[in-house]
């Protein structure tokens, strides 16, 4: 099948229409969350800044605003209401794997295998940042999309980057606001100056990763709304969070 133009459709009236790539955008979205909360989420690295020497900042970082930028792909070519949709399956499946790592952790170990103390030194916490990161990740992925949608019926579409970084600066700041409090306040290891110092870190971070990644946005949305032939707006869409239905 051959690449079309994108035509504005509604969001509303994709009911029961074919999308070829959706799922794999879902899929995408679901695998970036769950591995950047396992394995970024609970390291503090640091990098050198000149004139400043060296800055903290969360690992996560590096990979976590990757499903911000497929969240900002899901609402700009597909809508609200199929954002939505994602946003509670990454959020079913980060219960999911809150509830395997207490299982695991909790589990009796073996005899004569010796790796307990470090294992629950890696997984031990996870239960806490899974919880804090599920706060933020559900308030900050739906104002990031609610936002986003908005601003594309505003602007008739133009000047996605404006829609990508705003949303983002609106998405982010709450995820950030939620997720380094809930998680790491009072935590060993992280004194109240370090939770804030990095909680504005990331917010910066991440917005900034979002700017350097809007041309791969671009390329992305592009491809995509050629691919499936259309361009969706959320003209006389439901914006409630509570719901699964598209």
């Amino acid at each position: 099948m051959v690449d079309v133009t994108p035509s504005r459709v509604a969001a509303n009236a994709l009911r029961g229409h074919s999308l070829r790539y959706y799922d794999f955008v879902m899929a995408a979205f679901v695998a970036v969350l769950l591995l950047s909360n396992v394995l970024g989420a609970g390291k503090v690295a640091q990098i050198w800044l000149p004139g400043v020497g060296y800055w903290p900042f969360g690992a996560g970082i590096l990979f976590f605003p990757v499903s911000y930028v497929i969240g900002d792909v899901l609402t700009e070519v597909y809508g609200y209401a199929r954002a939505r949709r994602v946003i509670w399956a990454g959020f079913g499946a980060t219960m999911f794997m809150a509830a395997m790592a207490w299982v695991v952790v909790a589990l009796p170990p073996a005899p004569d295998w010796t790796n307990q103390e470090a294992y629950e030194s890696v997984f031990g916490q996870v239960p806490r940042i899974v919880f804090a990161s599920m706060c933020a990740f559900w308030a900050g992925e739906f104002v990031n999309s609610y936002v986003l949608a908005r601003m594309k019926l505003a602007t008739g579409g133009r000047h996605l980057w404006m829609r990508t970084i705003g949303s983002t600066i609106a998405g982010q700041g709450i995820d950030s606001l939620i997720f380094y409090p809930l998680a790491f306040l009072g935590a060993e290891g992280w004194p109240t100056g370090l939770v804030i110092t990095v909680l504005f870190t990331q917010w910066a971070l991440k917005v900034a990763w979002e700017a350097l990644l809007t041309p791969v946005t671009y390329i992305v949305v592009g491809w995509l709304k050629r691919a499936e032939g259309l361009d969706v707006f959320d003209d006389g869409t439901d914006f409630t969070p509570f719901g699964a239905k598209v």
